[in-house]
């Protein structure tokens, strides 16, 4: 098999070509155009495939179409998937184009590629909790429920999966769509929650946390590491491709021969006030130290409209189809913020973006 991942020296990409590579005799093939989320080629050393025979990368942005002359070089692929996107809230509500052009854009060019290949099994189109809008208590989204998209990174995501179903009707291109929870595990981009409460404990600093308007309720996610969802991943490429006949129901106004949507769900939610504190107190076990937790009540949602406080996705469908997470939430957290602390290479990287 040959499969090509997009965005592959990114965070969610490395955790995937890692597992792909321990699991799996297939050949891979990396897209990148190493922007400031894919620090270079260095997460791709750091798990030793950077050189690996197995595994081929190409330096290409996806808002531009593909050439012939690479087209050539990459051959065909029996998968592709397709994780490369701008991701940040923040900086989708600052300046939203750059995300309509990888999101939207460069998913459009991804799926003419996939035209192109005579033997394509799926086309995973990997996108996010968020498209569904903020989740009112005990609300827990099912892959095919209407959009909301509460910002514009969210919107673009919803934008690339919406080209993809249209590919799947017109050009019969077999799509999967994935839904995930927050990500989180080793070599995250230090914009991101996890990094920065281990960067605000180890300085003793204060964690701002995301709250309502009252800033007395803290706002939700449900967490899942990065190789629980290539485990999801993989699992979910296996599955499909030995059983044409997916046994959980679909839509009636669907054609399952092209297309469908799955959620990869995290095993708990959690607010971002006891994340924070367990963050803490993990760092401070892992340093031998103990320090003041210092925290401060932020509301993001009313001076920048976007930050939605809880998401939260139904997982029944994965569940249905034999998927199980092999890690839990409590192991994955603790060996990712050990790891943190203890490796001193992206600890520097950590302590560069403060």
């Amino acid at each position: 098999m040959k499969i090509l991942i997009t965005g592959i020296c990114g965070f969610i990409p490395h955790h995937l070509t890692e597992h792909i590579i321990k699991n799996t005799d297939w050949e891979i093939i990396g897209l990148d155009n190493l922007t400031y989320a894919s620090r270079g080629f260095d997460r791709l050393r750091d798990i030793k495939v950077y050189n690996d025979k197995r595994v081929k990368i190409f330096t290409h942005d996806i808002t531009r179409p593909i050439s012939e002359e690479l087209l050539r070089e990459i051959g065909e692929v029996d998968y592709i998937l397709h994780l490369a996107a701008n991701t940040h809230v923040d900086n989708s509500i600052i300046d939203p184009e750059p995300f309509v052009m990888t999101n939207v854009v460069g998913t459009m060019h991804m799926l003419d590629f996939a035209r192109k290949q005579l033997n394509l099994k799926h086309f995973l189109y990997f996108s996010t909790d968020e498209i569904f809008g903020p989740a009112p208590v005990e609300v827990a989204y099912k892959e095919w429920d209407r959009y909301n998209s509460g910002n514009p990174y969210s919107a673009s995501k919803a934008g690339g999966e919406e080209l993809c179903l249209a590919y799947a009707n017109t050009y019969h291109i077999p799509i999967l769509i994935t839904h995930t929870m927050n990500v989180f595990g080793e070599r995250q981009h230090p914009e991101k929650f996890i990094p920065k409460v281990i960067r605000a404990a180890l300085d003793s600093h204060i964690i701002p946390i995301h709250s309502d308007k009252t800033k007395t309720v803290a706002g939700s996610r449900m967490w899942i590491h990065a190789r629980n969802v290539a485990a999801a991943i993989l699992h979910l490429l296996e599955y499909t491709s030995h059983d044409s006949s997916i046994v959980v129901p679909r839509p009636t106004y669907w054609r399952p021969e092209y297309a469908d949507k799955f959620n990869i769900v995290g095993e708990r939610e959690v607010d971002n006030l006891a994340m924070a504190k367990l963050i803490h107190k993990i760092v401070m076990e892992t340093v031998k130290e103990q320090r003041t937790f210092k925290y401060e009540m932020v509301d993001f949602h009313s001076s920048r409209p976007g930050h939605d406080l809880r998401y939260a996705l139904d997982g029944s469908k994965m569940k249905a189809m034999g998927w199980s997470l092999p890690m839990g939430f409590e192991d994955s957290l603790r060996k990712t913020v050990e790891w943190t602390v203890q490796n001193p290479k992206w600890l520097n990287i950590i302590s560069q973006s403060k």
